[in-house]
This record gives structure tokens, C-alpha cells and sequence, in this order.
């Protein structure tokens, strides 16, 4: 019974796979074997790539068609079964399960071993063609990706030497420090130590070898000195009849008579002297000489004009030459020759210090004892003239008085000290309070980022002046502010600059120039700007009060500079109404005065700054500026190194990804004052630490800028005017034209003179 059931089963399954195939129109095949049920198989072209159709799954057909047909043909279950169709599905359900168990064991068809025998060779050839052609694809692939990936490599390379050699880019290794500078540190830290230790030593020996010197050669000294001037006292006596007066301390004492010359020279000296005083009385009897006509005069005057047009401009001779061979004769002298094969740890020398202590001991003793022979001398004048003792006394005694008047009559030509009765502190003390003596501002020079104008000649060449650049005002500054300041021998030498006008738009660091001025020479800075003062120490002896404190403690603690800012407020032609209450003007005719007070002595600079020069009046601006400094807008050059230096001073890191050469360009007619200011607020404390992660990159900058007003070209071509009409302007213009003009004038001129000289 239960092999009829399989065998029904199986015949169904074959009829409704053939119906199904029909419909879907494959061509199909089925195996007669009793034991493997039917499957249907679509061929393809190539045996090895055949596709099965998986089987129709049998509780599909199950569901639709009944098996207890007679016939065992499957016929449509009806709606509702009677008991005997009941008993038919139970039966056959339970023949389903069966034969679905059957099916789950024997599910695969078992594929012939024929197909590939008879098709292995061709099989093979295929695949080793297939191989082949999907290994050099393969490589193709890989050899192009390698190739392109090696070119891309090196042209970012060819393009970084090409940056680098045109200075658009820095050095791979420019920021980091090598090991030659690391080991020269290390050497000049050593040095620096042992400098010290022989400053050390070499103070000690000063004190030591001078008291040693005191103790073994000071009588000697003494008696030495002594025995000169008691000589000197004898000789004149015999020359002269008389004994000589004693040279005072201020002129020197008898360092004055014996400055490094023997008695028998200061004889000579005295006998040289008396001769030229008789000269001096026969010349004076002598009758003066006439007067020459004024036409001699002119004849020479035109001469000496030609031969200077002849001869041309010539370079006056140097101030600092004579010192520089003065050193260079001492190094000649001292040290050229000099064996120092037994100082290898170049210490002090002990006989040098021997040489400059002797000196300075000489000079200590030779008060001594001039106050010692004056004394003897005043002796020796008593007791050889006691007849003529009283009246050279009184005549003294007349002179002296005569000389106290004329003293008095002096200073009261002077300018009286309205601050006699304080000290230096008070004062000090009191313009701090005040405000008007100010902290400068820990600014160096170079913190002033610029570079310098390499088109510079090419515009002279065209006729166009070009604007200084920012290491030229640099430059200016160290001359006519740092150095005079700083050096007394410089001040002394160079010619003196009592004050100095820096011009230019806001934000070009006119203020900061100001600050370095002081830091670089440690300076005091005073603050006497209009808004500053507005208010401090009314009316005209306030203010009179109020300068000649600021000059005293200025002059008492030099160097010194006195800031005006916005100086144009000082010199207004018309004082707007708004500032009227100010007072800008209270330093205008005071000033001049100040200036004429200053002495050459005095290390005092006047420095104004202003951003309106137009305003003021230009005749009495000049008249108290010496000098005038343009301060421009940086350049293209000087604005690439203030983003490259300024983003790195506040901790921003420059990659490829920041491109400055762009925001250099972008950034035309901003000031330095602007960058500082964009930079500052882009790169805050939450940007610096996420730079590793996200890098800088010019349009974080672009958004602040725009914010920003800029510094256009009209607003520097009106300064460029300005200084044009200012007499430092008109003479650089002169020396650029080479006197074309004057030489033009001196034609006309002679031209007039032969014409009227024709007609006489």
C-alpha cells in the first residue's frame, strides 16, 4: 500500500512540472528513473556555467490538487469532504509526510561525470587563457595606479623645490634648528660663563691691585710730585722775579703745568708764552688796513660761486674717523705685537691694570698735594714779599667782588627754578600721579615686521617717487631716535636732531615705533598729547609749571622723549567745536621756546605723531619738526612676512593648506594694525588646540576682514602731497631733479649780466 501511495505521488509531480515548463516555455528534460524525482534543467551554451531550476516544492502542490483520484490523476478538492474523502486526505496526508521525507533524503541529482571528461582539455585551455588575460589586466591595473601615484608624488615634489628656490615657500628643515647652531648655543652659554667668572676676578683685582699699589708706591708718588712742583716754583722764580700763581682746581690743578712734560719744558713753555704776548701788543699798535670796494667783494663772491659749481658737491668729512683711528693706533700700539702665549685662558692681565691704576692713583694724590704746595706757595710769598703782602691782597679782594657782580649779573639773565625747593623723586612722584609720565610699551625695533621696497629704483628711473618702506622708516628710526639717545658719543658727533614727526594713516604703528624708541634705550616716555594734558594744570602759569617740570626731570633723568600724540590737534588752523573745551592749542607757542631751551648736552627727543597733517598749519609744523617720517601702508612684500610672522607669534601653525601669498595680495591697503587685529581673533585658544585636526586656511580670515575698512590710495597720495609742500619735501625733490632748476636760474642771470654789461 505504501508503494502504490510513492508511486501515485511521483506521477503527479512529473505532470503538474511538465504542465508548469510548458507555461513558462523552457524545454525541459526528466529522468525516468523510478528512485530520483524530476527536476527541470535549463542548458546553457557552456557546460561548466549550466544553471539548475530548483524543484517545484511538493506542499505547493498539495494545497491544490488531491492524489485519492482513481487513476492515481490528482483531481480539485471540493468545498466541503464526506466522511469516506475524511478518511482519503487523513490517509493522504500522512503518505505526504512520508514522501516528503523520502525527498529531503534523496533532494540532489546526481550529475553524470561525462560532461567534463569529454570537454577537460578544452576546459583547461580555457581557463589557462582566462588567467592569463585576467593577469596582465591585472597588472595593467596596478602598473598605471603605481605610475600615477609616482607621478603625482613627484611633481608635488618638482613643485616644492620650485617654491622654495623662489622663496614662496620656506626650507623643509627652516623652522627646526640644526645641530651646528645647537652646539654653538651650547659653546657661547659656556663662554658667557666664563666671561663671567673673569669679570668676576677681574673686579676683584682692580680693588686689590690699586690698594697694593697705595701701600707700596704711594709715598713715592708723593715725594715725586712734590719735588716737581718745589722745582717748577724755583725756576719761574728766577726766570720771572715773581712766584707763579697756582692753577685752580677747575682748570685742573698742576696736572694743568706737568701734563706729561718735564720741568725744563714748562720753563720753555712760560719763556714761549711771555714772547707772544709782547707780539701780540706790537700787532695791536699796528694801523688797520682800508677797506676794499664792494666790487672787489662781488668779483669775489662770483668767483668762489663758480669754482664750487666747478668742483660740485663734496662729502663732508666723517665726525667718527678720528676715533676709529685713535682705536685703531691703540690696537697697533697694545695689542698687535703683544705675546699672549702664557694667558691661554685670556684672564686678566695684572700689569695692564698696574698701568691704569697708576694713573688714576696719581691723580687722587696730586689733589693732595696741591692743596699741600698752594699752601707752601702762599708761604713762601709771605716770607719773600711781606712789603707788597697788603696790597695784593686788596687788589684780590677788589677783583673778587668784581667777579661775584658779573656772576650775578649772569644768572639773572637765566631762567628761574620754579621747583628749587624739591627733589627729583617728588617731581617724578607727581607727574606719575598726573599721568604725564607714562610706561613704555616692551617693544623692540625689529618687532616692527617689514621688508624693503626692491621696486624702489625702477619707479625713480621712471620719474615716480615711491613710498619708503617699512624697513626704511625702521632704519630712520634707529638713526635720528635710537642711536643719538642711547650713545652719548654718538649724540655728540651726529648731527642733533631735537625732534622727529611721524606721519601716516591709523594702524601703520606710529605709536609703536614710539614705544620701541624708549625700550631700545630706556628711555623715559612723557605724554603731553592734547587729550592728555586737557584739563592738567590750568592757565598759563599752570602750564608754564607743568613744562618746566616735565624738562627738568627729563634733563635729570635723560634720555628722555616727550610723545605729542595726534600733534596735529596742537597746530589746528580752525579748532572744531566739539574740542573746543580742550584746549588743543596750549602747547603752540610754547613749544618753539622749549626747543631753543634745549641744549646740545641733553638727550631730550621730541617725537609727534599724527594721522591728519593737512589739518594743522604748515609753516609754524615745520618750524618745530625737524624731521618728518612717512609712515606708509605696508606693500605686498612687507604684508606676506606680517601674516607669515604674526600667525606664528600667536601660535598659529603655516601648512600647504594656508595659502599667505594669497592673503597678502587680498589684504591690499589693510594696515599692520588690521592684520594684528584679524589674526588675534581668528586664532583664539579653542582654534590653536584643533590646528592638528583641522589646519588654518586663508577664508577663516576673510570674514573678519571684511568688517574692516582699508587704507585707499587717495588717502595716501594726500599725505604724499602734504609732505611735498613741506620744506624737506621741496629739498628732496631739488636733489632728485639734480638742480636742474637752479642751474637754470644761474644761466638766465649771466645771460642778464653780459646784456647789461654790453650796453654800459
Amino acid at each position: 500500500m505504501r508503494s502504490v501511495s510513492v508511486a501515485r505521488f511521483r506521477l503527479a509531480s512529473r505532470r503538474v512540472a511538465t504542465v508548469r515548463s510548458r507555461s513558462l516555455g523552457v524545454a525541459t528534460g526528466t529522468f525516468e528513473s523510478p528512485s530520483v524525482p524530476a527536476r527541470i534543467c535549463r542548458l546553457s551554451p557552456f557546460p561548466a556555467q549550466s544553471e539548475r531550476i530548483s524543484p517545484i516544492p511538493v506542499p505547493l502542490l498539495r494545497k491544490d490538487l488531491s492524489v485519492d483520484a482513481p487513476g492515481g490523476v490528482p483531481t480539485p478538492a471540493a468545498g466541503r469532504p464526506s466522511e469516506g474523502q475524511g478518511r482519503a486526505s487523513r490517509r493522504a496526508r500522512q503518505r505526504g509526510k512520508v514522501a516528503s521525507h523520502v525527498e529531503r533524503q534523496q533532494l540532489d541529482i546526481p550529475i553524470p561525470k561525462y560532461f567534463l571528461k569529454e570537454k577537460l582539455e578544452v576546459i583547461k585551455g580555457r581557463e589557462k587563457i582566462l588567467a592569463q588575460i585576467l593577469a596582465d589586466t591585472g597588472l595593467d591595473m596596478a602598473e598605471k595606479v603605481w605610475r600615477g601615484f609616482h607621478q603625482h608624488k613627484k611633481t608635488e615634489k618638482l613643485r616644492q623645490e620650485e617654491m622654495i628656490f623662489l622663496g614662496m615657500n620656506p626650507p623643509p628643515l627652516f623652522n627646526e634648528v640644526s645641530a651646528t647652531i645647537i652646539q654653538a648655543e651650547k659653546v657661547t652659554s659656556l663662554r658667557n660663563e666664563v666671561q663671567i667668572k673673569h669679570e668676576e676676578k677681574y673686579r676683584e683685582a682692580l680693588v686689590t691691585i690699586k690698594d697694593d699699589l697705595k701701600l707700596i708706591e704711594g709715598p713715592d708718588i708723593k715725594e715725586n710730585l712734590q719735588d716737581q712742583i718745589r722745582h717748577w716754583f724755583i725756576e719761574c722764580r728766577n726766570l720771572t722775579g715773581t712766584f707763579p700763581d697756582y692753577p685752580h682746581v677747575e682748570e685742573g690743578g698742576s696736572a694743568l703745568i706737568f701734563s706729561n712734560k718735564t720741568p725744563q719744558q714748562v720753563t720753555e713753555d712760560i719763556l714761549a708764552s711771555q714772547e707772544e704776548e709782547e707780539k701780540n701788543k706790537k700787532n695791536k699798535k699796528k694801523a688797520k688796513k682800508p677797506k676794499k670796494p664792494k666790487e672787489d667783494k662781488e668779483k669775489k663772491n662770483t668767483r668762489e660761486k663758480s669754482k664750487e659749481e666747478d668742483e660740485g658737491w663734496k662729502m663732508s668729512p666723517s665726525v667718527f674717523l678720528p676715533t676709529m683711528e685713535e682705536g685703531n693706533n691703540v690696537y697697533k700700539d697694545m695689542w698687535r705685537n703683544r705675546d699672549e702665549s702664557w694667558n691661554f685662558p685670556q684672564d686678566h692681565d695684572p700689569e695692564l691694570i698696574k698701568q691704569e691704576k697708576r694713573k688714576e692713583l696719581e691723580s687722587e694724590i696730586r689733589i693732595q698735594v696741591d692743596e699741600l704746595m698752594r699752601q707752601e706757595l702762599k708761604n713762601l710769598k709771605l716770607a719773600v714779599n711781606r712789603e707788597k703782602e697788603q696790597p695784593v691782597k686788596a687788589g684780590k679782594k677788589k677783583g673778587g667782588k668784581k667777579k661775584k657782580k658779573g656772576k650775578k649779573g649772569k644768572k639773572g639773565k637765566k631762567d628761574k627754578d620754579l621747583t628749587a625747593d624739591r627733589t627729583t623723586e617728588s617731581l617724578y612722584r607727581e607727574l606719575v600721579e598726573e599721568g604725564l609720565l607714562i610706561r613704555a610699551l616692551n617693544v623692540n625695533l625689529s618687532d616692527y615686521i617689514g621688508e624693503y621696497s626692491y621696486l624702489g629704483t625702477t619707479l625713480r628711473r621712471v620719474s615716480i617717487e615711491p613710498m619708503p618702506s617699512l624697513l626704511d622708516v625702521r632704519q630712520l628710526i634707529a638713526l635720528y631716535g635710537i642711536l643719538p639717545l642711547g650713545s652719548t658719543t654718538v649724540h655728540e658727533n651726529a648731527p642733533l636732531v631735537k625732534s622727529l614727526l611721524l606721519a601716516g594713516p591709523s594702524g601703520v604703528g606710529k605709536k609703536m615705533l614710539v614705544h620701541a624708541i624708549c625700550t631700545e634705550t630706556g628711555a623715559n616716555l612723557f605724554d603731553l598729547s592734547a587729550a592728555n594734558i586737557a584739563g592738567k594744570y590750568p592757565g598759563k602759569d599752570g602750564l608754564q609749571m607743568m613744562l618746566h617740570m616735565v624738562f627738568k626731570v627729563a634733563r635729570q633723568l635723560q634720555p628722555s622723549v616727550v610723545w605729542i600724540g595726534d600733534t596735529e590737534k596742537t597746530f589746528y588752523k580752525k579748532v572744531p567745536s566739539a574740542e573746543r573745551m580742550m584746549e588743543p592749542k596750549r602747547l603752540k607757542k610754547q613749544l618753539p621756546k622749549i626747543l631753543r631751551l634745549l641744549k646740545p648736552d641733553d638727550r631730550i627727543l621730541i617725537v609727534g605723531t599724527t594721522q591728519r597733517p593737512f589739518d594743522a598749519e604748515l609753516q609754524s609744523f615745520c618750524k618745530v619738526y625737524q624731521k618728518i617720517i612717512l609712515v606708509p601702508r605696508p606693500d605686498y612684500a612687507s604684508r606676506f612676512v606680517l601674516w607669515k610672522q604674526i600667525i606664528q607669534r600667536n601660535g598659529g601653525i603655516i601648512t600647504n593648506a594656508l595659502n599667505i601669498s594669497c592673503l597678502a595680495k587680498v589684504t591690499d591697503g589693510f594696515t599692520q594694525g588690521h592684520i594684528v587685529q584679524v589674526v588675534k581673533g581668528v586664532l583664539t585658544d579653542r582654534r590653536i588646540h584643533r590646528q592638528n585636526y583641522k589646519p588654518l586656511v586663508a577664508a577663516e580670515f576673510m570674514a573678519a576682514l571684511t568688517r574692516m575698512s582699508p587704507v585707499y590710495q587717495e588717502e595716501e597720495e594726500s599725505f604724499k602731497d602734504w609732505y611735498a609742500k613741506t620744506p624737506m619735501g621741496k629739498k628732496r625733490a631739488l636733489a632728485l631733479t639734480g638742480g636742474l632748476a637752479e642751474k637754470g636760474k644761474g644761466e638766465k642771470k649771466e645771460k642778464k649780466g653780459k646784456k647789461e654789461k654790453t650796453k654800459k
